[in-house]
């Protein structure tokens, strides 16, 4: 049998089609992992910015001595994590809104529960549900950072 007529076997086109299916199931399911792992690598880096956060939050507000103090040594560490050093409306309007939560912070490390009070964990998810809804990323990018690559200069 020559090659010409190997390729018009009919059961080889079966096989080549099978072939063909096999080839596009495995890129289909290469680009499903790889959005998967971006979005679990994503998943990860807000849980530990969550963490980071949350740390640096009850530090500022375990001295304080009342909860206005509280309020004002969280949002001052979270302008400062931020690296927002001048004010404006949207940066005023994140600062409000993230004020039960630094409240929250405070009642929960001064053990005096108020009715009123979200628990930690409600008034981080209830800051976060808005912020989504108001803005066009989740407030865990703003702590992206990214630091240009400066030339090496030799003298």
């Amino acid at each position: 049998m020559t090659a010409t007529a190997a390729a018009t076997v009919p059961f080889l086109d079966l096989f080549e089609a099978a072939a063909g299916e096999a080839e596009a199931a495995e890129s289909r399911y290469r680009r499903e992992a790889a959005q998967r792992i971006r979005h679990l690598e994503q998943e990860r880096a807000f849980a530990f910015r969550r963490l980071n956060l949350m740390r640096a939050l009850a530090e500022a507000v375990a001295g304080a001595e009342g909860e206005e103090i509280a309020v004002a040594s969280a949002l001052a560490m979270l302008r400062s994590k931020l690296g927002w050093s001048a004010d404006s409306e949207p940066r005023a309007e994140v600062l409000s809104r993230f004020t039960p939560v630094a409240q929250a912070v405070f009642h929960a490390l001064t053990a005096a529960p108020d009715a009123k009070t979200l628990s930690v964990p409600e008034a981080l998810a209830a800051f976060e549900a808005w912020y989504v809804g108001s803005r066009p990323t989740p407030f865990w990018v703003l702590f992206e950072h990214y630091i240009p690559e400066t030339p090496r200069v030799d003298f």
